[in-house]
């Protein structure tokens, strides 16, 4: 890992190309990954607007962490050679082994002599810096205490004593002191600061500090003649670039122009927003409805919840998203990347091949089971043997054989049955109705299909109470004609016997559907759900086939 901000990073100061003649630097970390939150540690942010207008670049940061923070540093270094007059206001937590302090960057962990240059930067590497304008450099630092629970025994929460340089000016106070400070003295034109650091006791100050103190330019009057075309046609870039560097340009250019309220709108929407970067990045993906629903098939082969497979990514999908972004060691902004999106897809491909490779287990398995059973029911070819077993196993290998066995001795029954019984058992049997069974067995109790009757009336009970649920939540899905063929297609080449594959779920699909869920220890409905759907396509397709 490249070492956070020591040595050359700011000790030499790179060239570079700058349009303002003061440069400022403001960051604000008011929330760490393991140090906890800093109250209104982010608070000094709001003074960029105000340094702007006095003509200062500023470079801002929140919550950084060390690789941002070292790119945004680059980029305040390259201003130093341009630059008048520099600010630099620090404002979290910091780490001090007593000759040297550092401000720790917001992944920062465990803090140890060892370790802190690698997440913290080195105040002592600032300055030097800073010493590069003498008598218009301040360094402000607003320190938040923090127990030692994350330092080693030689590094302590807090700033350390060190060498302010020849003509730099140091204020060290509390993250809500330096923040007010910024505010209503810092950022403020043409202000004595020395006058109001000496009416400040809460804020130390070392260094340079000559009486009176003017750090900050007066602001010009505007001109008699302006450039309206001007600005409208830099408040457009400004907003088709839409970021916080383009709408302070054009502040910087028009502090008081037309559209300056919603410059400061658009720039605090902008700092205020979480994952603000990670939300445009995935955008300019441009994933396709269908894109999004094999991301949203995916999580769900993985155990996450999207709550639906619509394509639409709505709190459900982006929970499900954050909830797989923790625990394979990413960000957690609820937004994915290419590389998210990869990681993803492979890890759902060898999920799928682990269940369907489990399934198939199973279902070797249940067929052992089922033969078995068979053996000791069925295979005795007696009608008590054929009901136990399809008791046990309604859509099993030989269920079919106990059915028809079942049909060829209900017809020989029907053959011996008196007339009477007969006739009224064909009326019952045509209607099928739990009420017609139970009149049946009222009037003949020792009927000769009194087996039968109280078989139907337990099957009937059964099935009638979830067939409703079931078909309701199969419509829901809103399943066409291709769909419902995809389904049956796959399920004659998983050999379940679905019957004629036209889209029509008849009785054999329904007997297929049951098969295929039991194998995958699936709720047996005979129904399509959510999960049978998505399971049965990612058979199909093959996910991670795009």
């Amino acid at each position: 890992m490249r070492r956070f901000l020591i040595g050359s990073a700011l000790a030499t100061v790179l060239a570079g190309s700058a349009f303002a003649e003061d440069a400022a630097l403001l960051f604000g970390n008011d929330s760490y990954d393991r140090l906890g939150r800093v109250s209104r540690g982010a608070e000094i942010l709001g003074s960029a607007t105000l340094l702007e207008d006095l003509g200062f670049d500023v470079v801002s940061i929140r919550n950084g962490d060390a690789q941002e923070a070292i790119d945004k540093l680059d980029d305040f270094v390259a201003l130093v050679p341009d630059s008048d007059r520099l600010v630099v206001a620090l404002t979290g937590r910091f780490a001090t082994d007593g000759e040297r302090t550092w401000m720790l960057s917001s992944d920062a962990e465990n803090v140890g002599i060892l370790t802190v240059g690698f997440k913290g930067l080195s105040i002592e590497s600032l300055l030097a810096v800073l010493a590069e304008k003498p008598g218009s450099a301040f360094l402000l630092l607003g320190a938040d205490q923090l127990d030692g629970a994350e330092f080693d025994e030689w590094v302590r929460n807090g700033v350390g004593a060190f060498a302010v340089p020849q003509g730099v000016t140091v204020a060290i106070g509390s993250v809500r002191d330096i923040s007010a400070f910024m505010r209503t003295e810092v950022a403020k034109p043409a202000r004595d600061l020395s006058a109001a650091l000496a009416a400040t006791s809460s804020i130390k100050v070392q260094g340079f500090l000559p009486k009176p103190w003017v750090l900050m330019p007066t602001i010009s009057e505007p001109s008699d003649t302006y450039d309206t075309a001007g600005e409208s046609a830099l408040w457009d870039g400004a907003v088709a670039l839409d970021t916080v560097d383009a709408y302070r340009n054009y502040i910087r250019r028009y502090p008081q122009g037309a559209h300056r309220k919603e410059a400061d709108a658009a720039i605090q929407a902008i700092l205020s927003e979480p994952n603000r970067g990670a939300r445009l990045a995935e955008e300019a993906l441009s994933l396709t409805r269908n894109q999004r629903r094999e991301i949203q098939r995916d999580l769900t082969i993985l155990d996450y919840n999207t709550r639906g497979i619509d394509g639409i990514f709505g709190p459900g999908t982006r929970g499900a998203i954050t909830n797989w972004q923790q625990v394979n060691g990413y960000a957690q902004t609820s937004y994915l990347t290419t590389e998210q999106i990869n990681r993803l897809d492979a890890q759902a491909s060898r999920r799928a091949a682990e269940l369907e490779a489990e399934a198939e287990r199973k279902r070797q398995e249940q067929a052992r089971l089922d033969r078995t059973y068979w053996e000791e029911t069925g295979a005795k070819a007696d009608e008590a043997g054929y009901r136990a077993y399809l008791e046990r196993f309604p859509d099993g290998i030989f269920s079919e054989v106990a059915r028809d066995r079942l049909t060829e001795i209900e017809q020989s029954k029907r053959a011996l049955a008196e007339v009477e019984d007969r006739a009224t058992w064909e009326r019952v049997r045509a209607s099928d109705t739990v009420s017609g069974y139970q009149d049946y067995l009222s009037a003949y109790p020792e009927g000769v299909f009194v087996a039968e009757a109280q078989a139907r009336i337990a099957e009937l009970t059964r099935s009638d109470q979830a067939q409703t649920q079931y078909l309701a939540s199969e419509q829901s899905l809103g399943l066409n004609l291709i769909t419902l063929q995809l389904i049956e297609a796959r399920l004659e080449q998983l050999g379940l016997e679905p019957g004629r594959v036209d889209g029509a779920l008849d009785e054999d699909s329904r007997r297929a559907i049951r098969r295929y869920q039991q194998a995958r220890g699936l709720p047996e409905s005979g129904y399509v759900n959510d999960m049978t759907l998505v399971r049965l396509l990612a058979d199909f397709t093959g996910i991670g086939g795009r």
